[in-house]
């Protein structure tokens, strides 16, 4: 059996789980999330714990058991306490020029400003002008949107400019030698 398929997740005060048809909806203090369940795995909710359960022992129930099992986990933790990711700029005039909740301009060496819009359900604080705090309760598109924004400058080896993520390390490499 899966070790983490078998896993019972522990819903806090305060969050909802609940099963309409083949949706699992969770509800709690930062928003409600939704997510079809995948092939015939099921949920049992008792007192504060659901259990994901199986039907057999078929390699697509079990491959299906434990995804279940951390997609709902995800969601839990998503309405109770929210998920964020941490975006460093380094690099000589690389900055945020603007920025609101819903929405970015970067400075990246391009010839124009990069405007980055938040989708909804994802948020956007700039403490420092080359740090960017994406902040949501859905983990999987927090994650996407930290991606697409890194995607405009990825760290390059020699200078290490670019966009990383904060506990990211970068492999330098030496350049030339000059003679």
């Amino acid at each position: 059996m899966s070790r983490v398929g078998k896993t019972p997740i522990t819903v806090p005060s305060g969050v909802d789980v609940s099963v309409e048809g083949r949706t699992v909806v969770v509800t709690g203090a930062k928003g409600t999330l939704r997510q079809d369940l995948p092939g015939r795995i099921s949920l049992r909710a008792d007192d504060g714990v659901v259990h994901v359960e199986r039907p057999d022992d078929s390699a697509p129930s079990r491959s299906l058991h434990g995804l279940t099992r951390s997609l709902v986990q995800n969601m839990v933790t998503g309405v109770s306490e929210g998920f964020s990711k941490e975006l460093r700029i380094q690099g000589v005039g690389y900055r945020v020029a603007e920025s609101t909740a819903t929405s970015l301009e970067l400075t990246l060496g391009f010839s124009h400003p990069v405007n980055i819009t938040a989708p909804e359900g994802v948020e956007f604080e700039v403490p420092q002008r080359t740090q960017i705090l994406i902040k949501g309760i859905d983990k999987q598109l927090v994650g996407q949107v930290a991606a697409d924004i890194r995607k405009w400058r990825p760290p390059e080896p020699y200078k290490g400019k670019g966009i990383r993520y904060v506990d990211e390390r970068v492999k330098r490499k030496a350049g030339k030698a000059a003679k």
